[in-house]
């Protein structure tokens, strides 16, 4: 049986006539890296702030690992680390004492909190600035200290609201190690993020568009779930092709990468590659590939009311 940690049923939360989040169903399976996709203001963070117990419910429930949000609001958050998208420290203390003060109000032991805290400073890379204040560090260094803090007392659950913003490719790629490393010992992991890559690194993903789930699953049955077949064209000046084949009602969208075009065909059209031709000619190549999550975001949460 499988066993979830989060369990999101109607989930919604209005702001006065505005509908940020519109009945989120969700469940986040345990030890897994779960992704949490979609464009800026869709409502991701909106969604993690309730499932925390920090945000009010408007409509809906939310059992985070077995326990009703906003019942046991205070108990959820004793056994969740949560890192904003905002960098949330004290600015004018240094890493030390953050973590420090941090282990004091989440109620870790005295005698366990200085050999915790030395430990996340070396794990994270950050025992060679414990004296820094924390308003004089690097965007990839405030990064890690709030992931630091995030993991401080070993949660069950970890939400992270975009944490590699502002990092560079190496850091990233560290952190993600991390993050599964974790999983692998038990913790499970709720990420949000709007990069593509990310999303694919996921054991499964939630989109998100205008505060509405538009889509859900592994990342290998969302793209066998695409209602679109994918071809690339190549070649010299493709440029010119993107607007003129977007305007065919058989394609949803054309998106240029270097010197090539990826087109996202309707799957009734029996011959994309034969279809596509007839739109363009023959100076270019063809070849239908396979759909990459950033396919299935772009089906998901294009607006095609105008269409």
């Amino acid at each position: 049986m499988t066993e979830y940690v989060i369990e999101a049923e109607g989930l919604t939360k209005r702001f006065g006539d505005f509908t940020a989040v519109q009945g989120l169903d969700m469940q986040i399976q345990r030890g897994q890296v779960h992704g949490f996709l979609g464009p800026n203001g869709s409502g991701k963070t909106t969604a993690i702030r309730m499932m925390c117990g920090l945000l009010d419910i408007s409509a809906g429930n939310v059992r985070v690992l077995g326990l009703e949000i906003p019942e046991y609001a205070e108990e959820v958050r004793d056994q969740v680390g949560y890192m904003t998208q905002r960098f949330s420290h004290y600015q004018d203390m240094t890493v030390r004492e953050n973590l420090m003060f941090l282990a004091d109000i989440r109620g870790m032991p005295r005698k366990q909190r200085t050999a915790r805290v030395d430990e996340v400073l070396g794990e994270y890379n950050l025992a060679q600035i414990t004296g820094r204040l924390a308003g004089d560090l690097s965007g990839g260094q405030k990064r890690r200290l709030s992931l630091a803090g995030a993991v401080l007392t070993q949660p069950q659950l970890l939400m992270l609201d975009e944490p590699t913003s502002e990092v560079d490719p190496n850091t990233r790629r560290d952190m993600w190690s991390r993050f599964f490393r974790l999983a692998a010992e038990g913790t499970s992991i709720l990420v949000s993020t709007h990069l593509m890559d990310e999303a694919e690194r996921c054991h499964r993903l939630t989109i998100l568009n205008q505060g509405e789930k538009v889509a859900d699953g592994t990342t290998d049955e969302l793209k066998q779930r695409l209602p679109q077949s994918v071809v690339n064209i190549h070649g010299a000046d493709v440029s010119g092709l993107a607007d003129s084949l977007s305007d065919d009602g058989q394609i949803l969208a054309a998106t240029q990468s270097g010197l090539s075009l990826r087109v996202l065909v309707d799957r009734n059209v029996g011959d994309p590659v034969g279809y596509v031709r007839s739109r363009v000619g023959n100076q270019y190549q063809l070849a239908q590939i396979e759909a990459a999550i950033e396919d299935v975001f772009v089906a998901a949460t294009m607006d095609t009311s105008d269409a």
